[in-house]
């Protein structure tokens, strides 16, 4: 359990917005401090994910990727495999699906959670993400890689985030950065 004290230090100290928020909260509470493997892919019921919400220096516009498995606009992030420090592993999922460098931290805590559903593709089986998101600024004139994990990236303004996508998790982030 002691490996897992400092997520859930970060998940105790987490503000939520919303009653839909705070029940996400809870579950991802609940579910590391059961699952030893919380980290690791191998655990059958879901792990721990690490995304990454850049939004460029003047806090008006935010990097979304078109993502290639789910066909869909999202920030960057990925898996902890077994990393359970989950802002680093935010920020090296942003480097790596964007070429972005001088990442900068916006706080210290968490920016927002969710837990959502990955449906079964090929061998691996439908699982939960239960994911920790990082806010980060960074300087939009730096060029962009596209990674084999996406289709595109833009930086997309906040109030035209919705012209991308619809998902309440993306859109939540939009309204907690309209106040930063």
């Amino acid at each position: 359990m002691r490996d897992r004290e400092p997520i859930l230090e970060l998940l105790r100290g987490h503000a939520v917005v919303d009653a839909q928020e705070a029940a996400m909260l809870e579950r991802i509470t609940r579910f590391v401090e059961r699952e030893p493997a919380c980290g690791e892919r191998s655990t059958c019921e879901g792990h721990l994910t690490g995304s990454a919400w850049i939004l460029d220096l003047s806090t008006r516009k935010v990097l979304l990727l078109h993502h290639a498995k789910l066909d869909r606009w999202l920030q960057p992030g990925g898996h902890a495999d077994g990393d359970l420090d989950l802002q680093r592993v935010a920020r090296r999922e942003a480097e790596e699906e964007t070429g972005l460098t001088g990442l900068r931290s916006l706080g210290d805590g968490i920016f927002d959670v969710d837990v959502h559903w990955i449906p079964e593709r090929r061998e691996d089986p439908g699982h939960w993400h239960f994911d920790m998101r990082f806010c980060f600024l960074a300087d939009s004139r730096q060029p962009l890689t596209v990674s084999t994990e996406s289709h595109a990236l833009a930086w997309v303004p906040l109030d035209r985030v919705s012209d991308y996508t619809q998902e309440e998790s993306v859109l939540r982030m939009v309204r907690k950065s309209a106040v930063l």
